[in-house]
């Protein structure tokens, strides 16, 4: 899209099907289904999405433009989102809306003392919890007048951006050098396989979270995660 249709939406007012319209949304993810599924909620909500898969290149978008609402990952490949959120959360001027978003539980505290305005528990299916999260962070003259009208339809991303993650999954795996990248891993792996509701891989990737934090050997849940990965990439469909 140009600036000038970026320029067009902004001025555009939000509808009862349609109440995010004028709201430009950087979501920080580095899971392409995570971010497939941002982009269908924005797209029922009538956003505009821009995408960065890691710290610096959020930073990189944000010397360009200022989105509405910055959604940020709790895990990034390049660090904390925690240190993201902090970072805009005390820029000023500030971005309006402000959310944390992992799929492990206790990421909500992180994401909220770093200064996030709220938080979104993954997998986020729902449109209607969607849009609730950004509207009731807004400032009250940026919320739209009136009732919504909310699809229960749940969002379904696209299959083939879940064999993009395990294909990214297997090459971290294989060039892993140290153990910050396997602790990288087994997050990545958690929060997208529980998205996906592919349970065999997310305990594999707990499994391995675990045997990492308790000082346990590896090499045979390592093993374990490197098969499902190459399972799933060898199918036409990975869910």
């Amino acid at each position: 899209m140009d600036d000038y249709s970026d320029e067009l939406d902004l001025h555009r007012r939000p509808t009862a099907t349609r109440p995010l319209l004028g709201l430009t949304v950087l979501v920080v993810e580095d899971s392409r289904y995570a971010c497939d599924a941002m982009r269908l909620l924005c797209l029922r909500s009538g956003a505009r999405i821009r995408r960065a898969d890691c710290i610096k290149s959020a930073r990189r978008h944000l010397q360009v433009y200022r989105p509405s609402v910055a959604i940020i990952d709790l895990g990034l490949p390049d660090g904390s989102g925690a240190e993201l959120i902090a970072e805009l959360s005390n820029a000023s001027p500030r971005i309006e809306v402000i959310l944390g978003i992992s799929g492990d539980s206790f990421s909500e505290d992180v994401a909220m003392a770093a200064g996030a305005d709220g938080f979104l528990a993954k997998p986020v299916e729902s449109v209607a919890v969607f849009q609730s999260k950004i509207i009731s962070a807004l400032p009250p003259e940026r919320q739209p007048n009136g009732p919504r009208m909310v699809s229960n339809d749940p969002v379904r991303p696209d299959p083939l951006s879940y064999r993009d993650d395990m294909a990214h999954a297997a090459d971290v795996l294989e060039e892993r050098s140290d153990g910050r990248l396997l602790d990288y891993l087994a997050q990545f792996l958690r929060g997208v396989a529980s998205s996906a509701g592919d349970y065999p891989l997310e305990d594999a990737a707990k499994d391995l979270a675990n045997a990492r934090a308790h000082g346990r050997p590896i090499q045979a849940v390592v093993a374990r995660v490197a098969a499902l990965l190459q399972e799933r990439l060898a199918e036409k469909v990975a869910i």
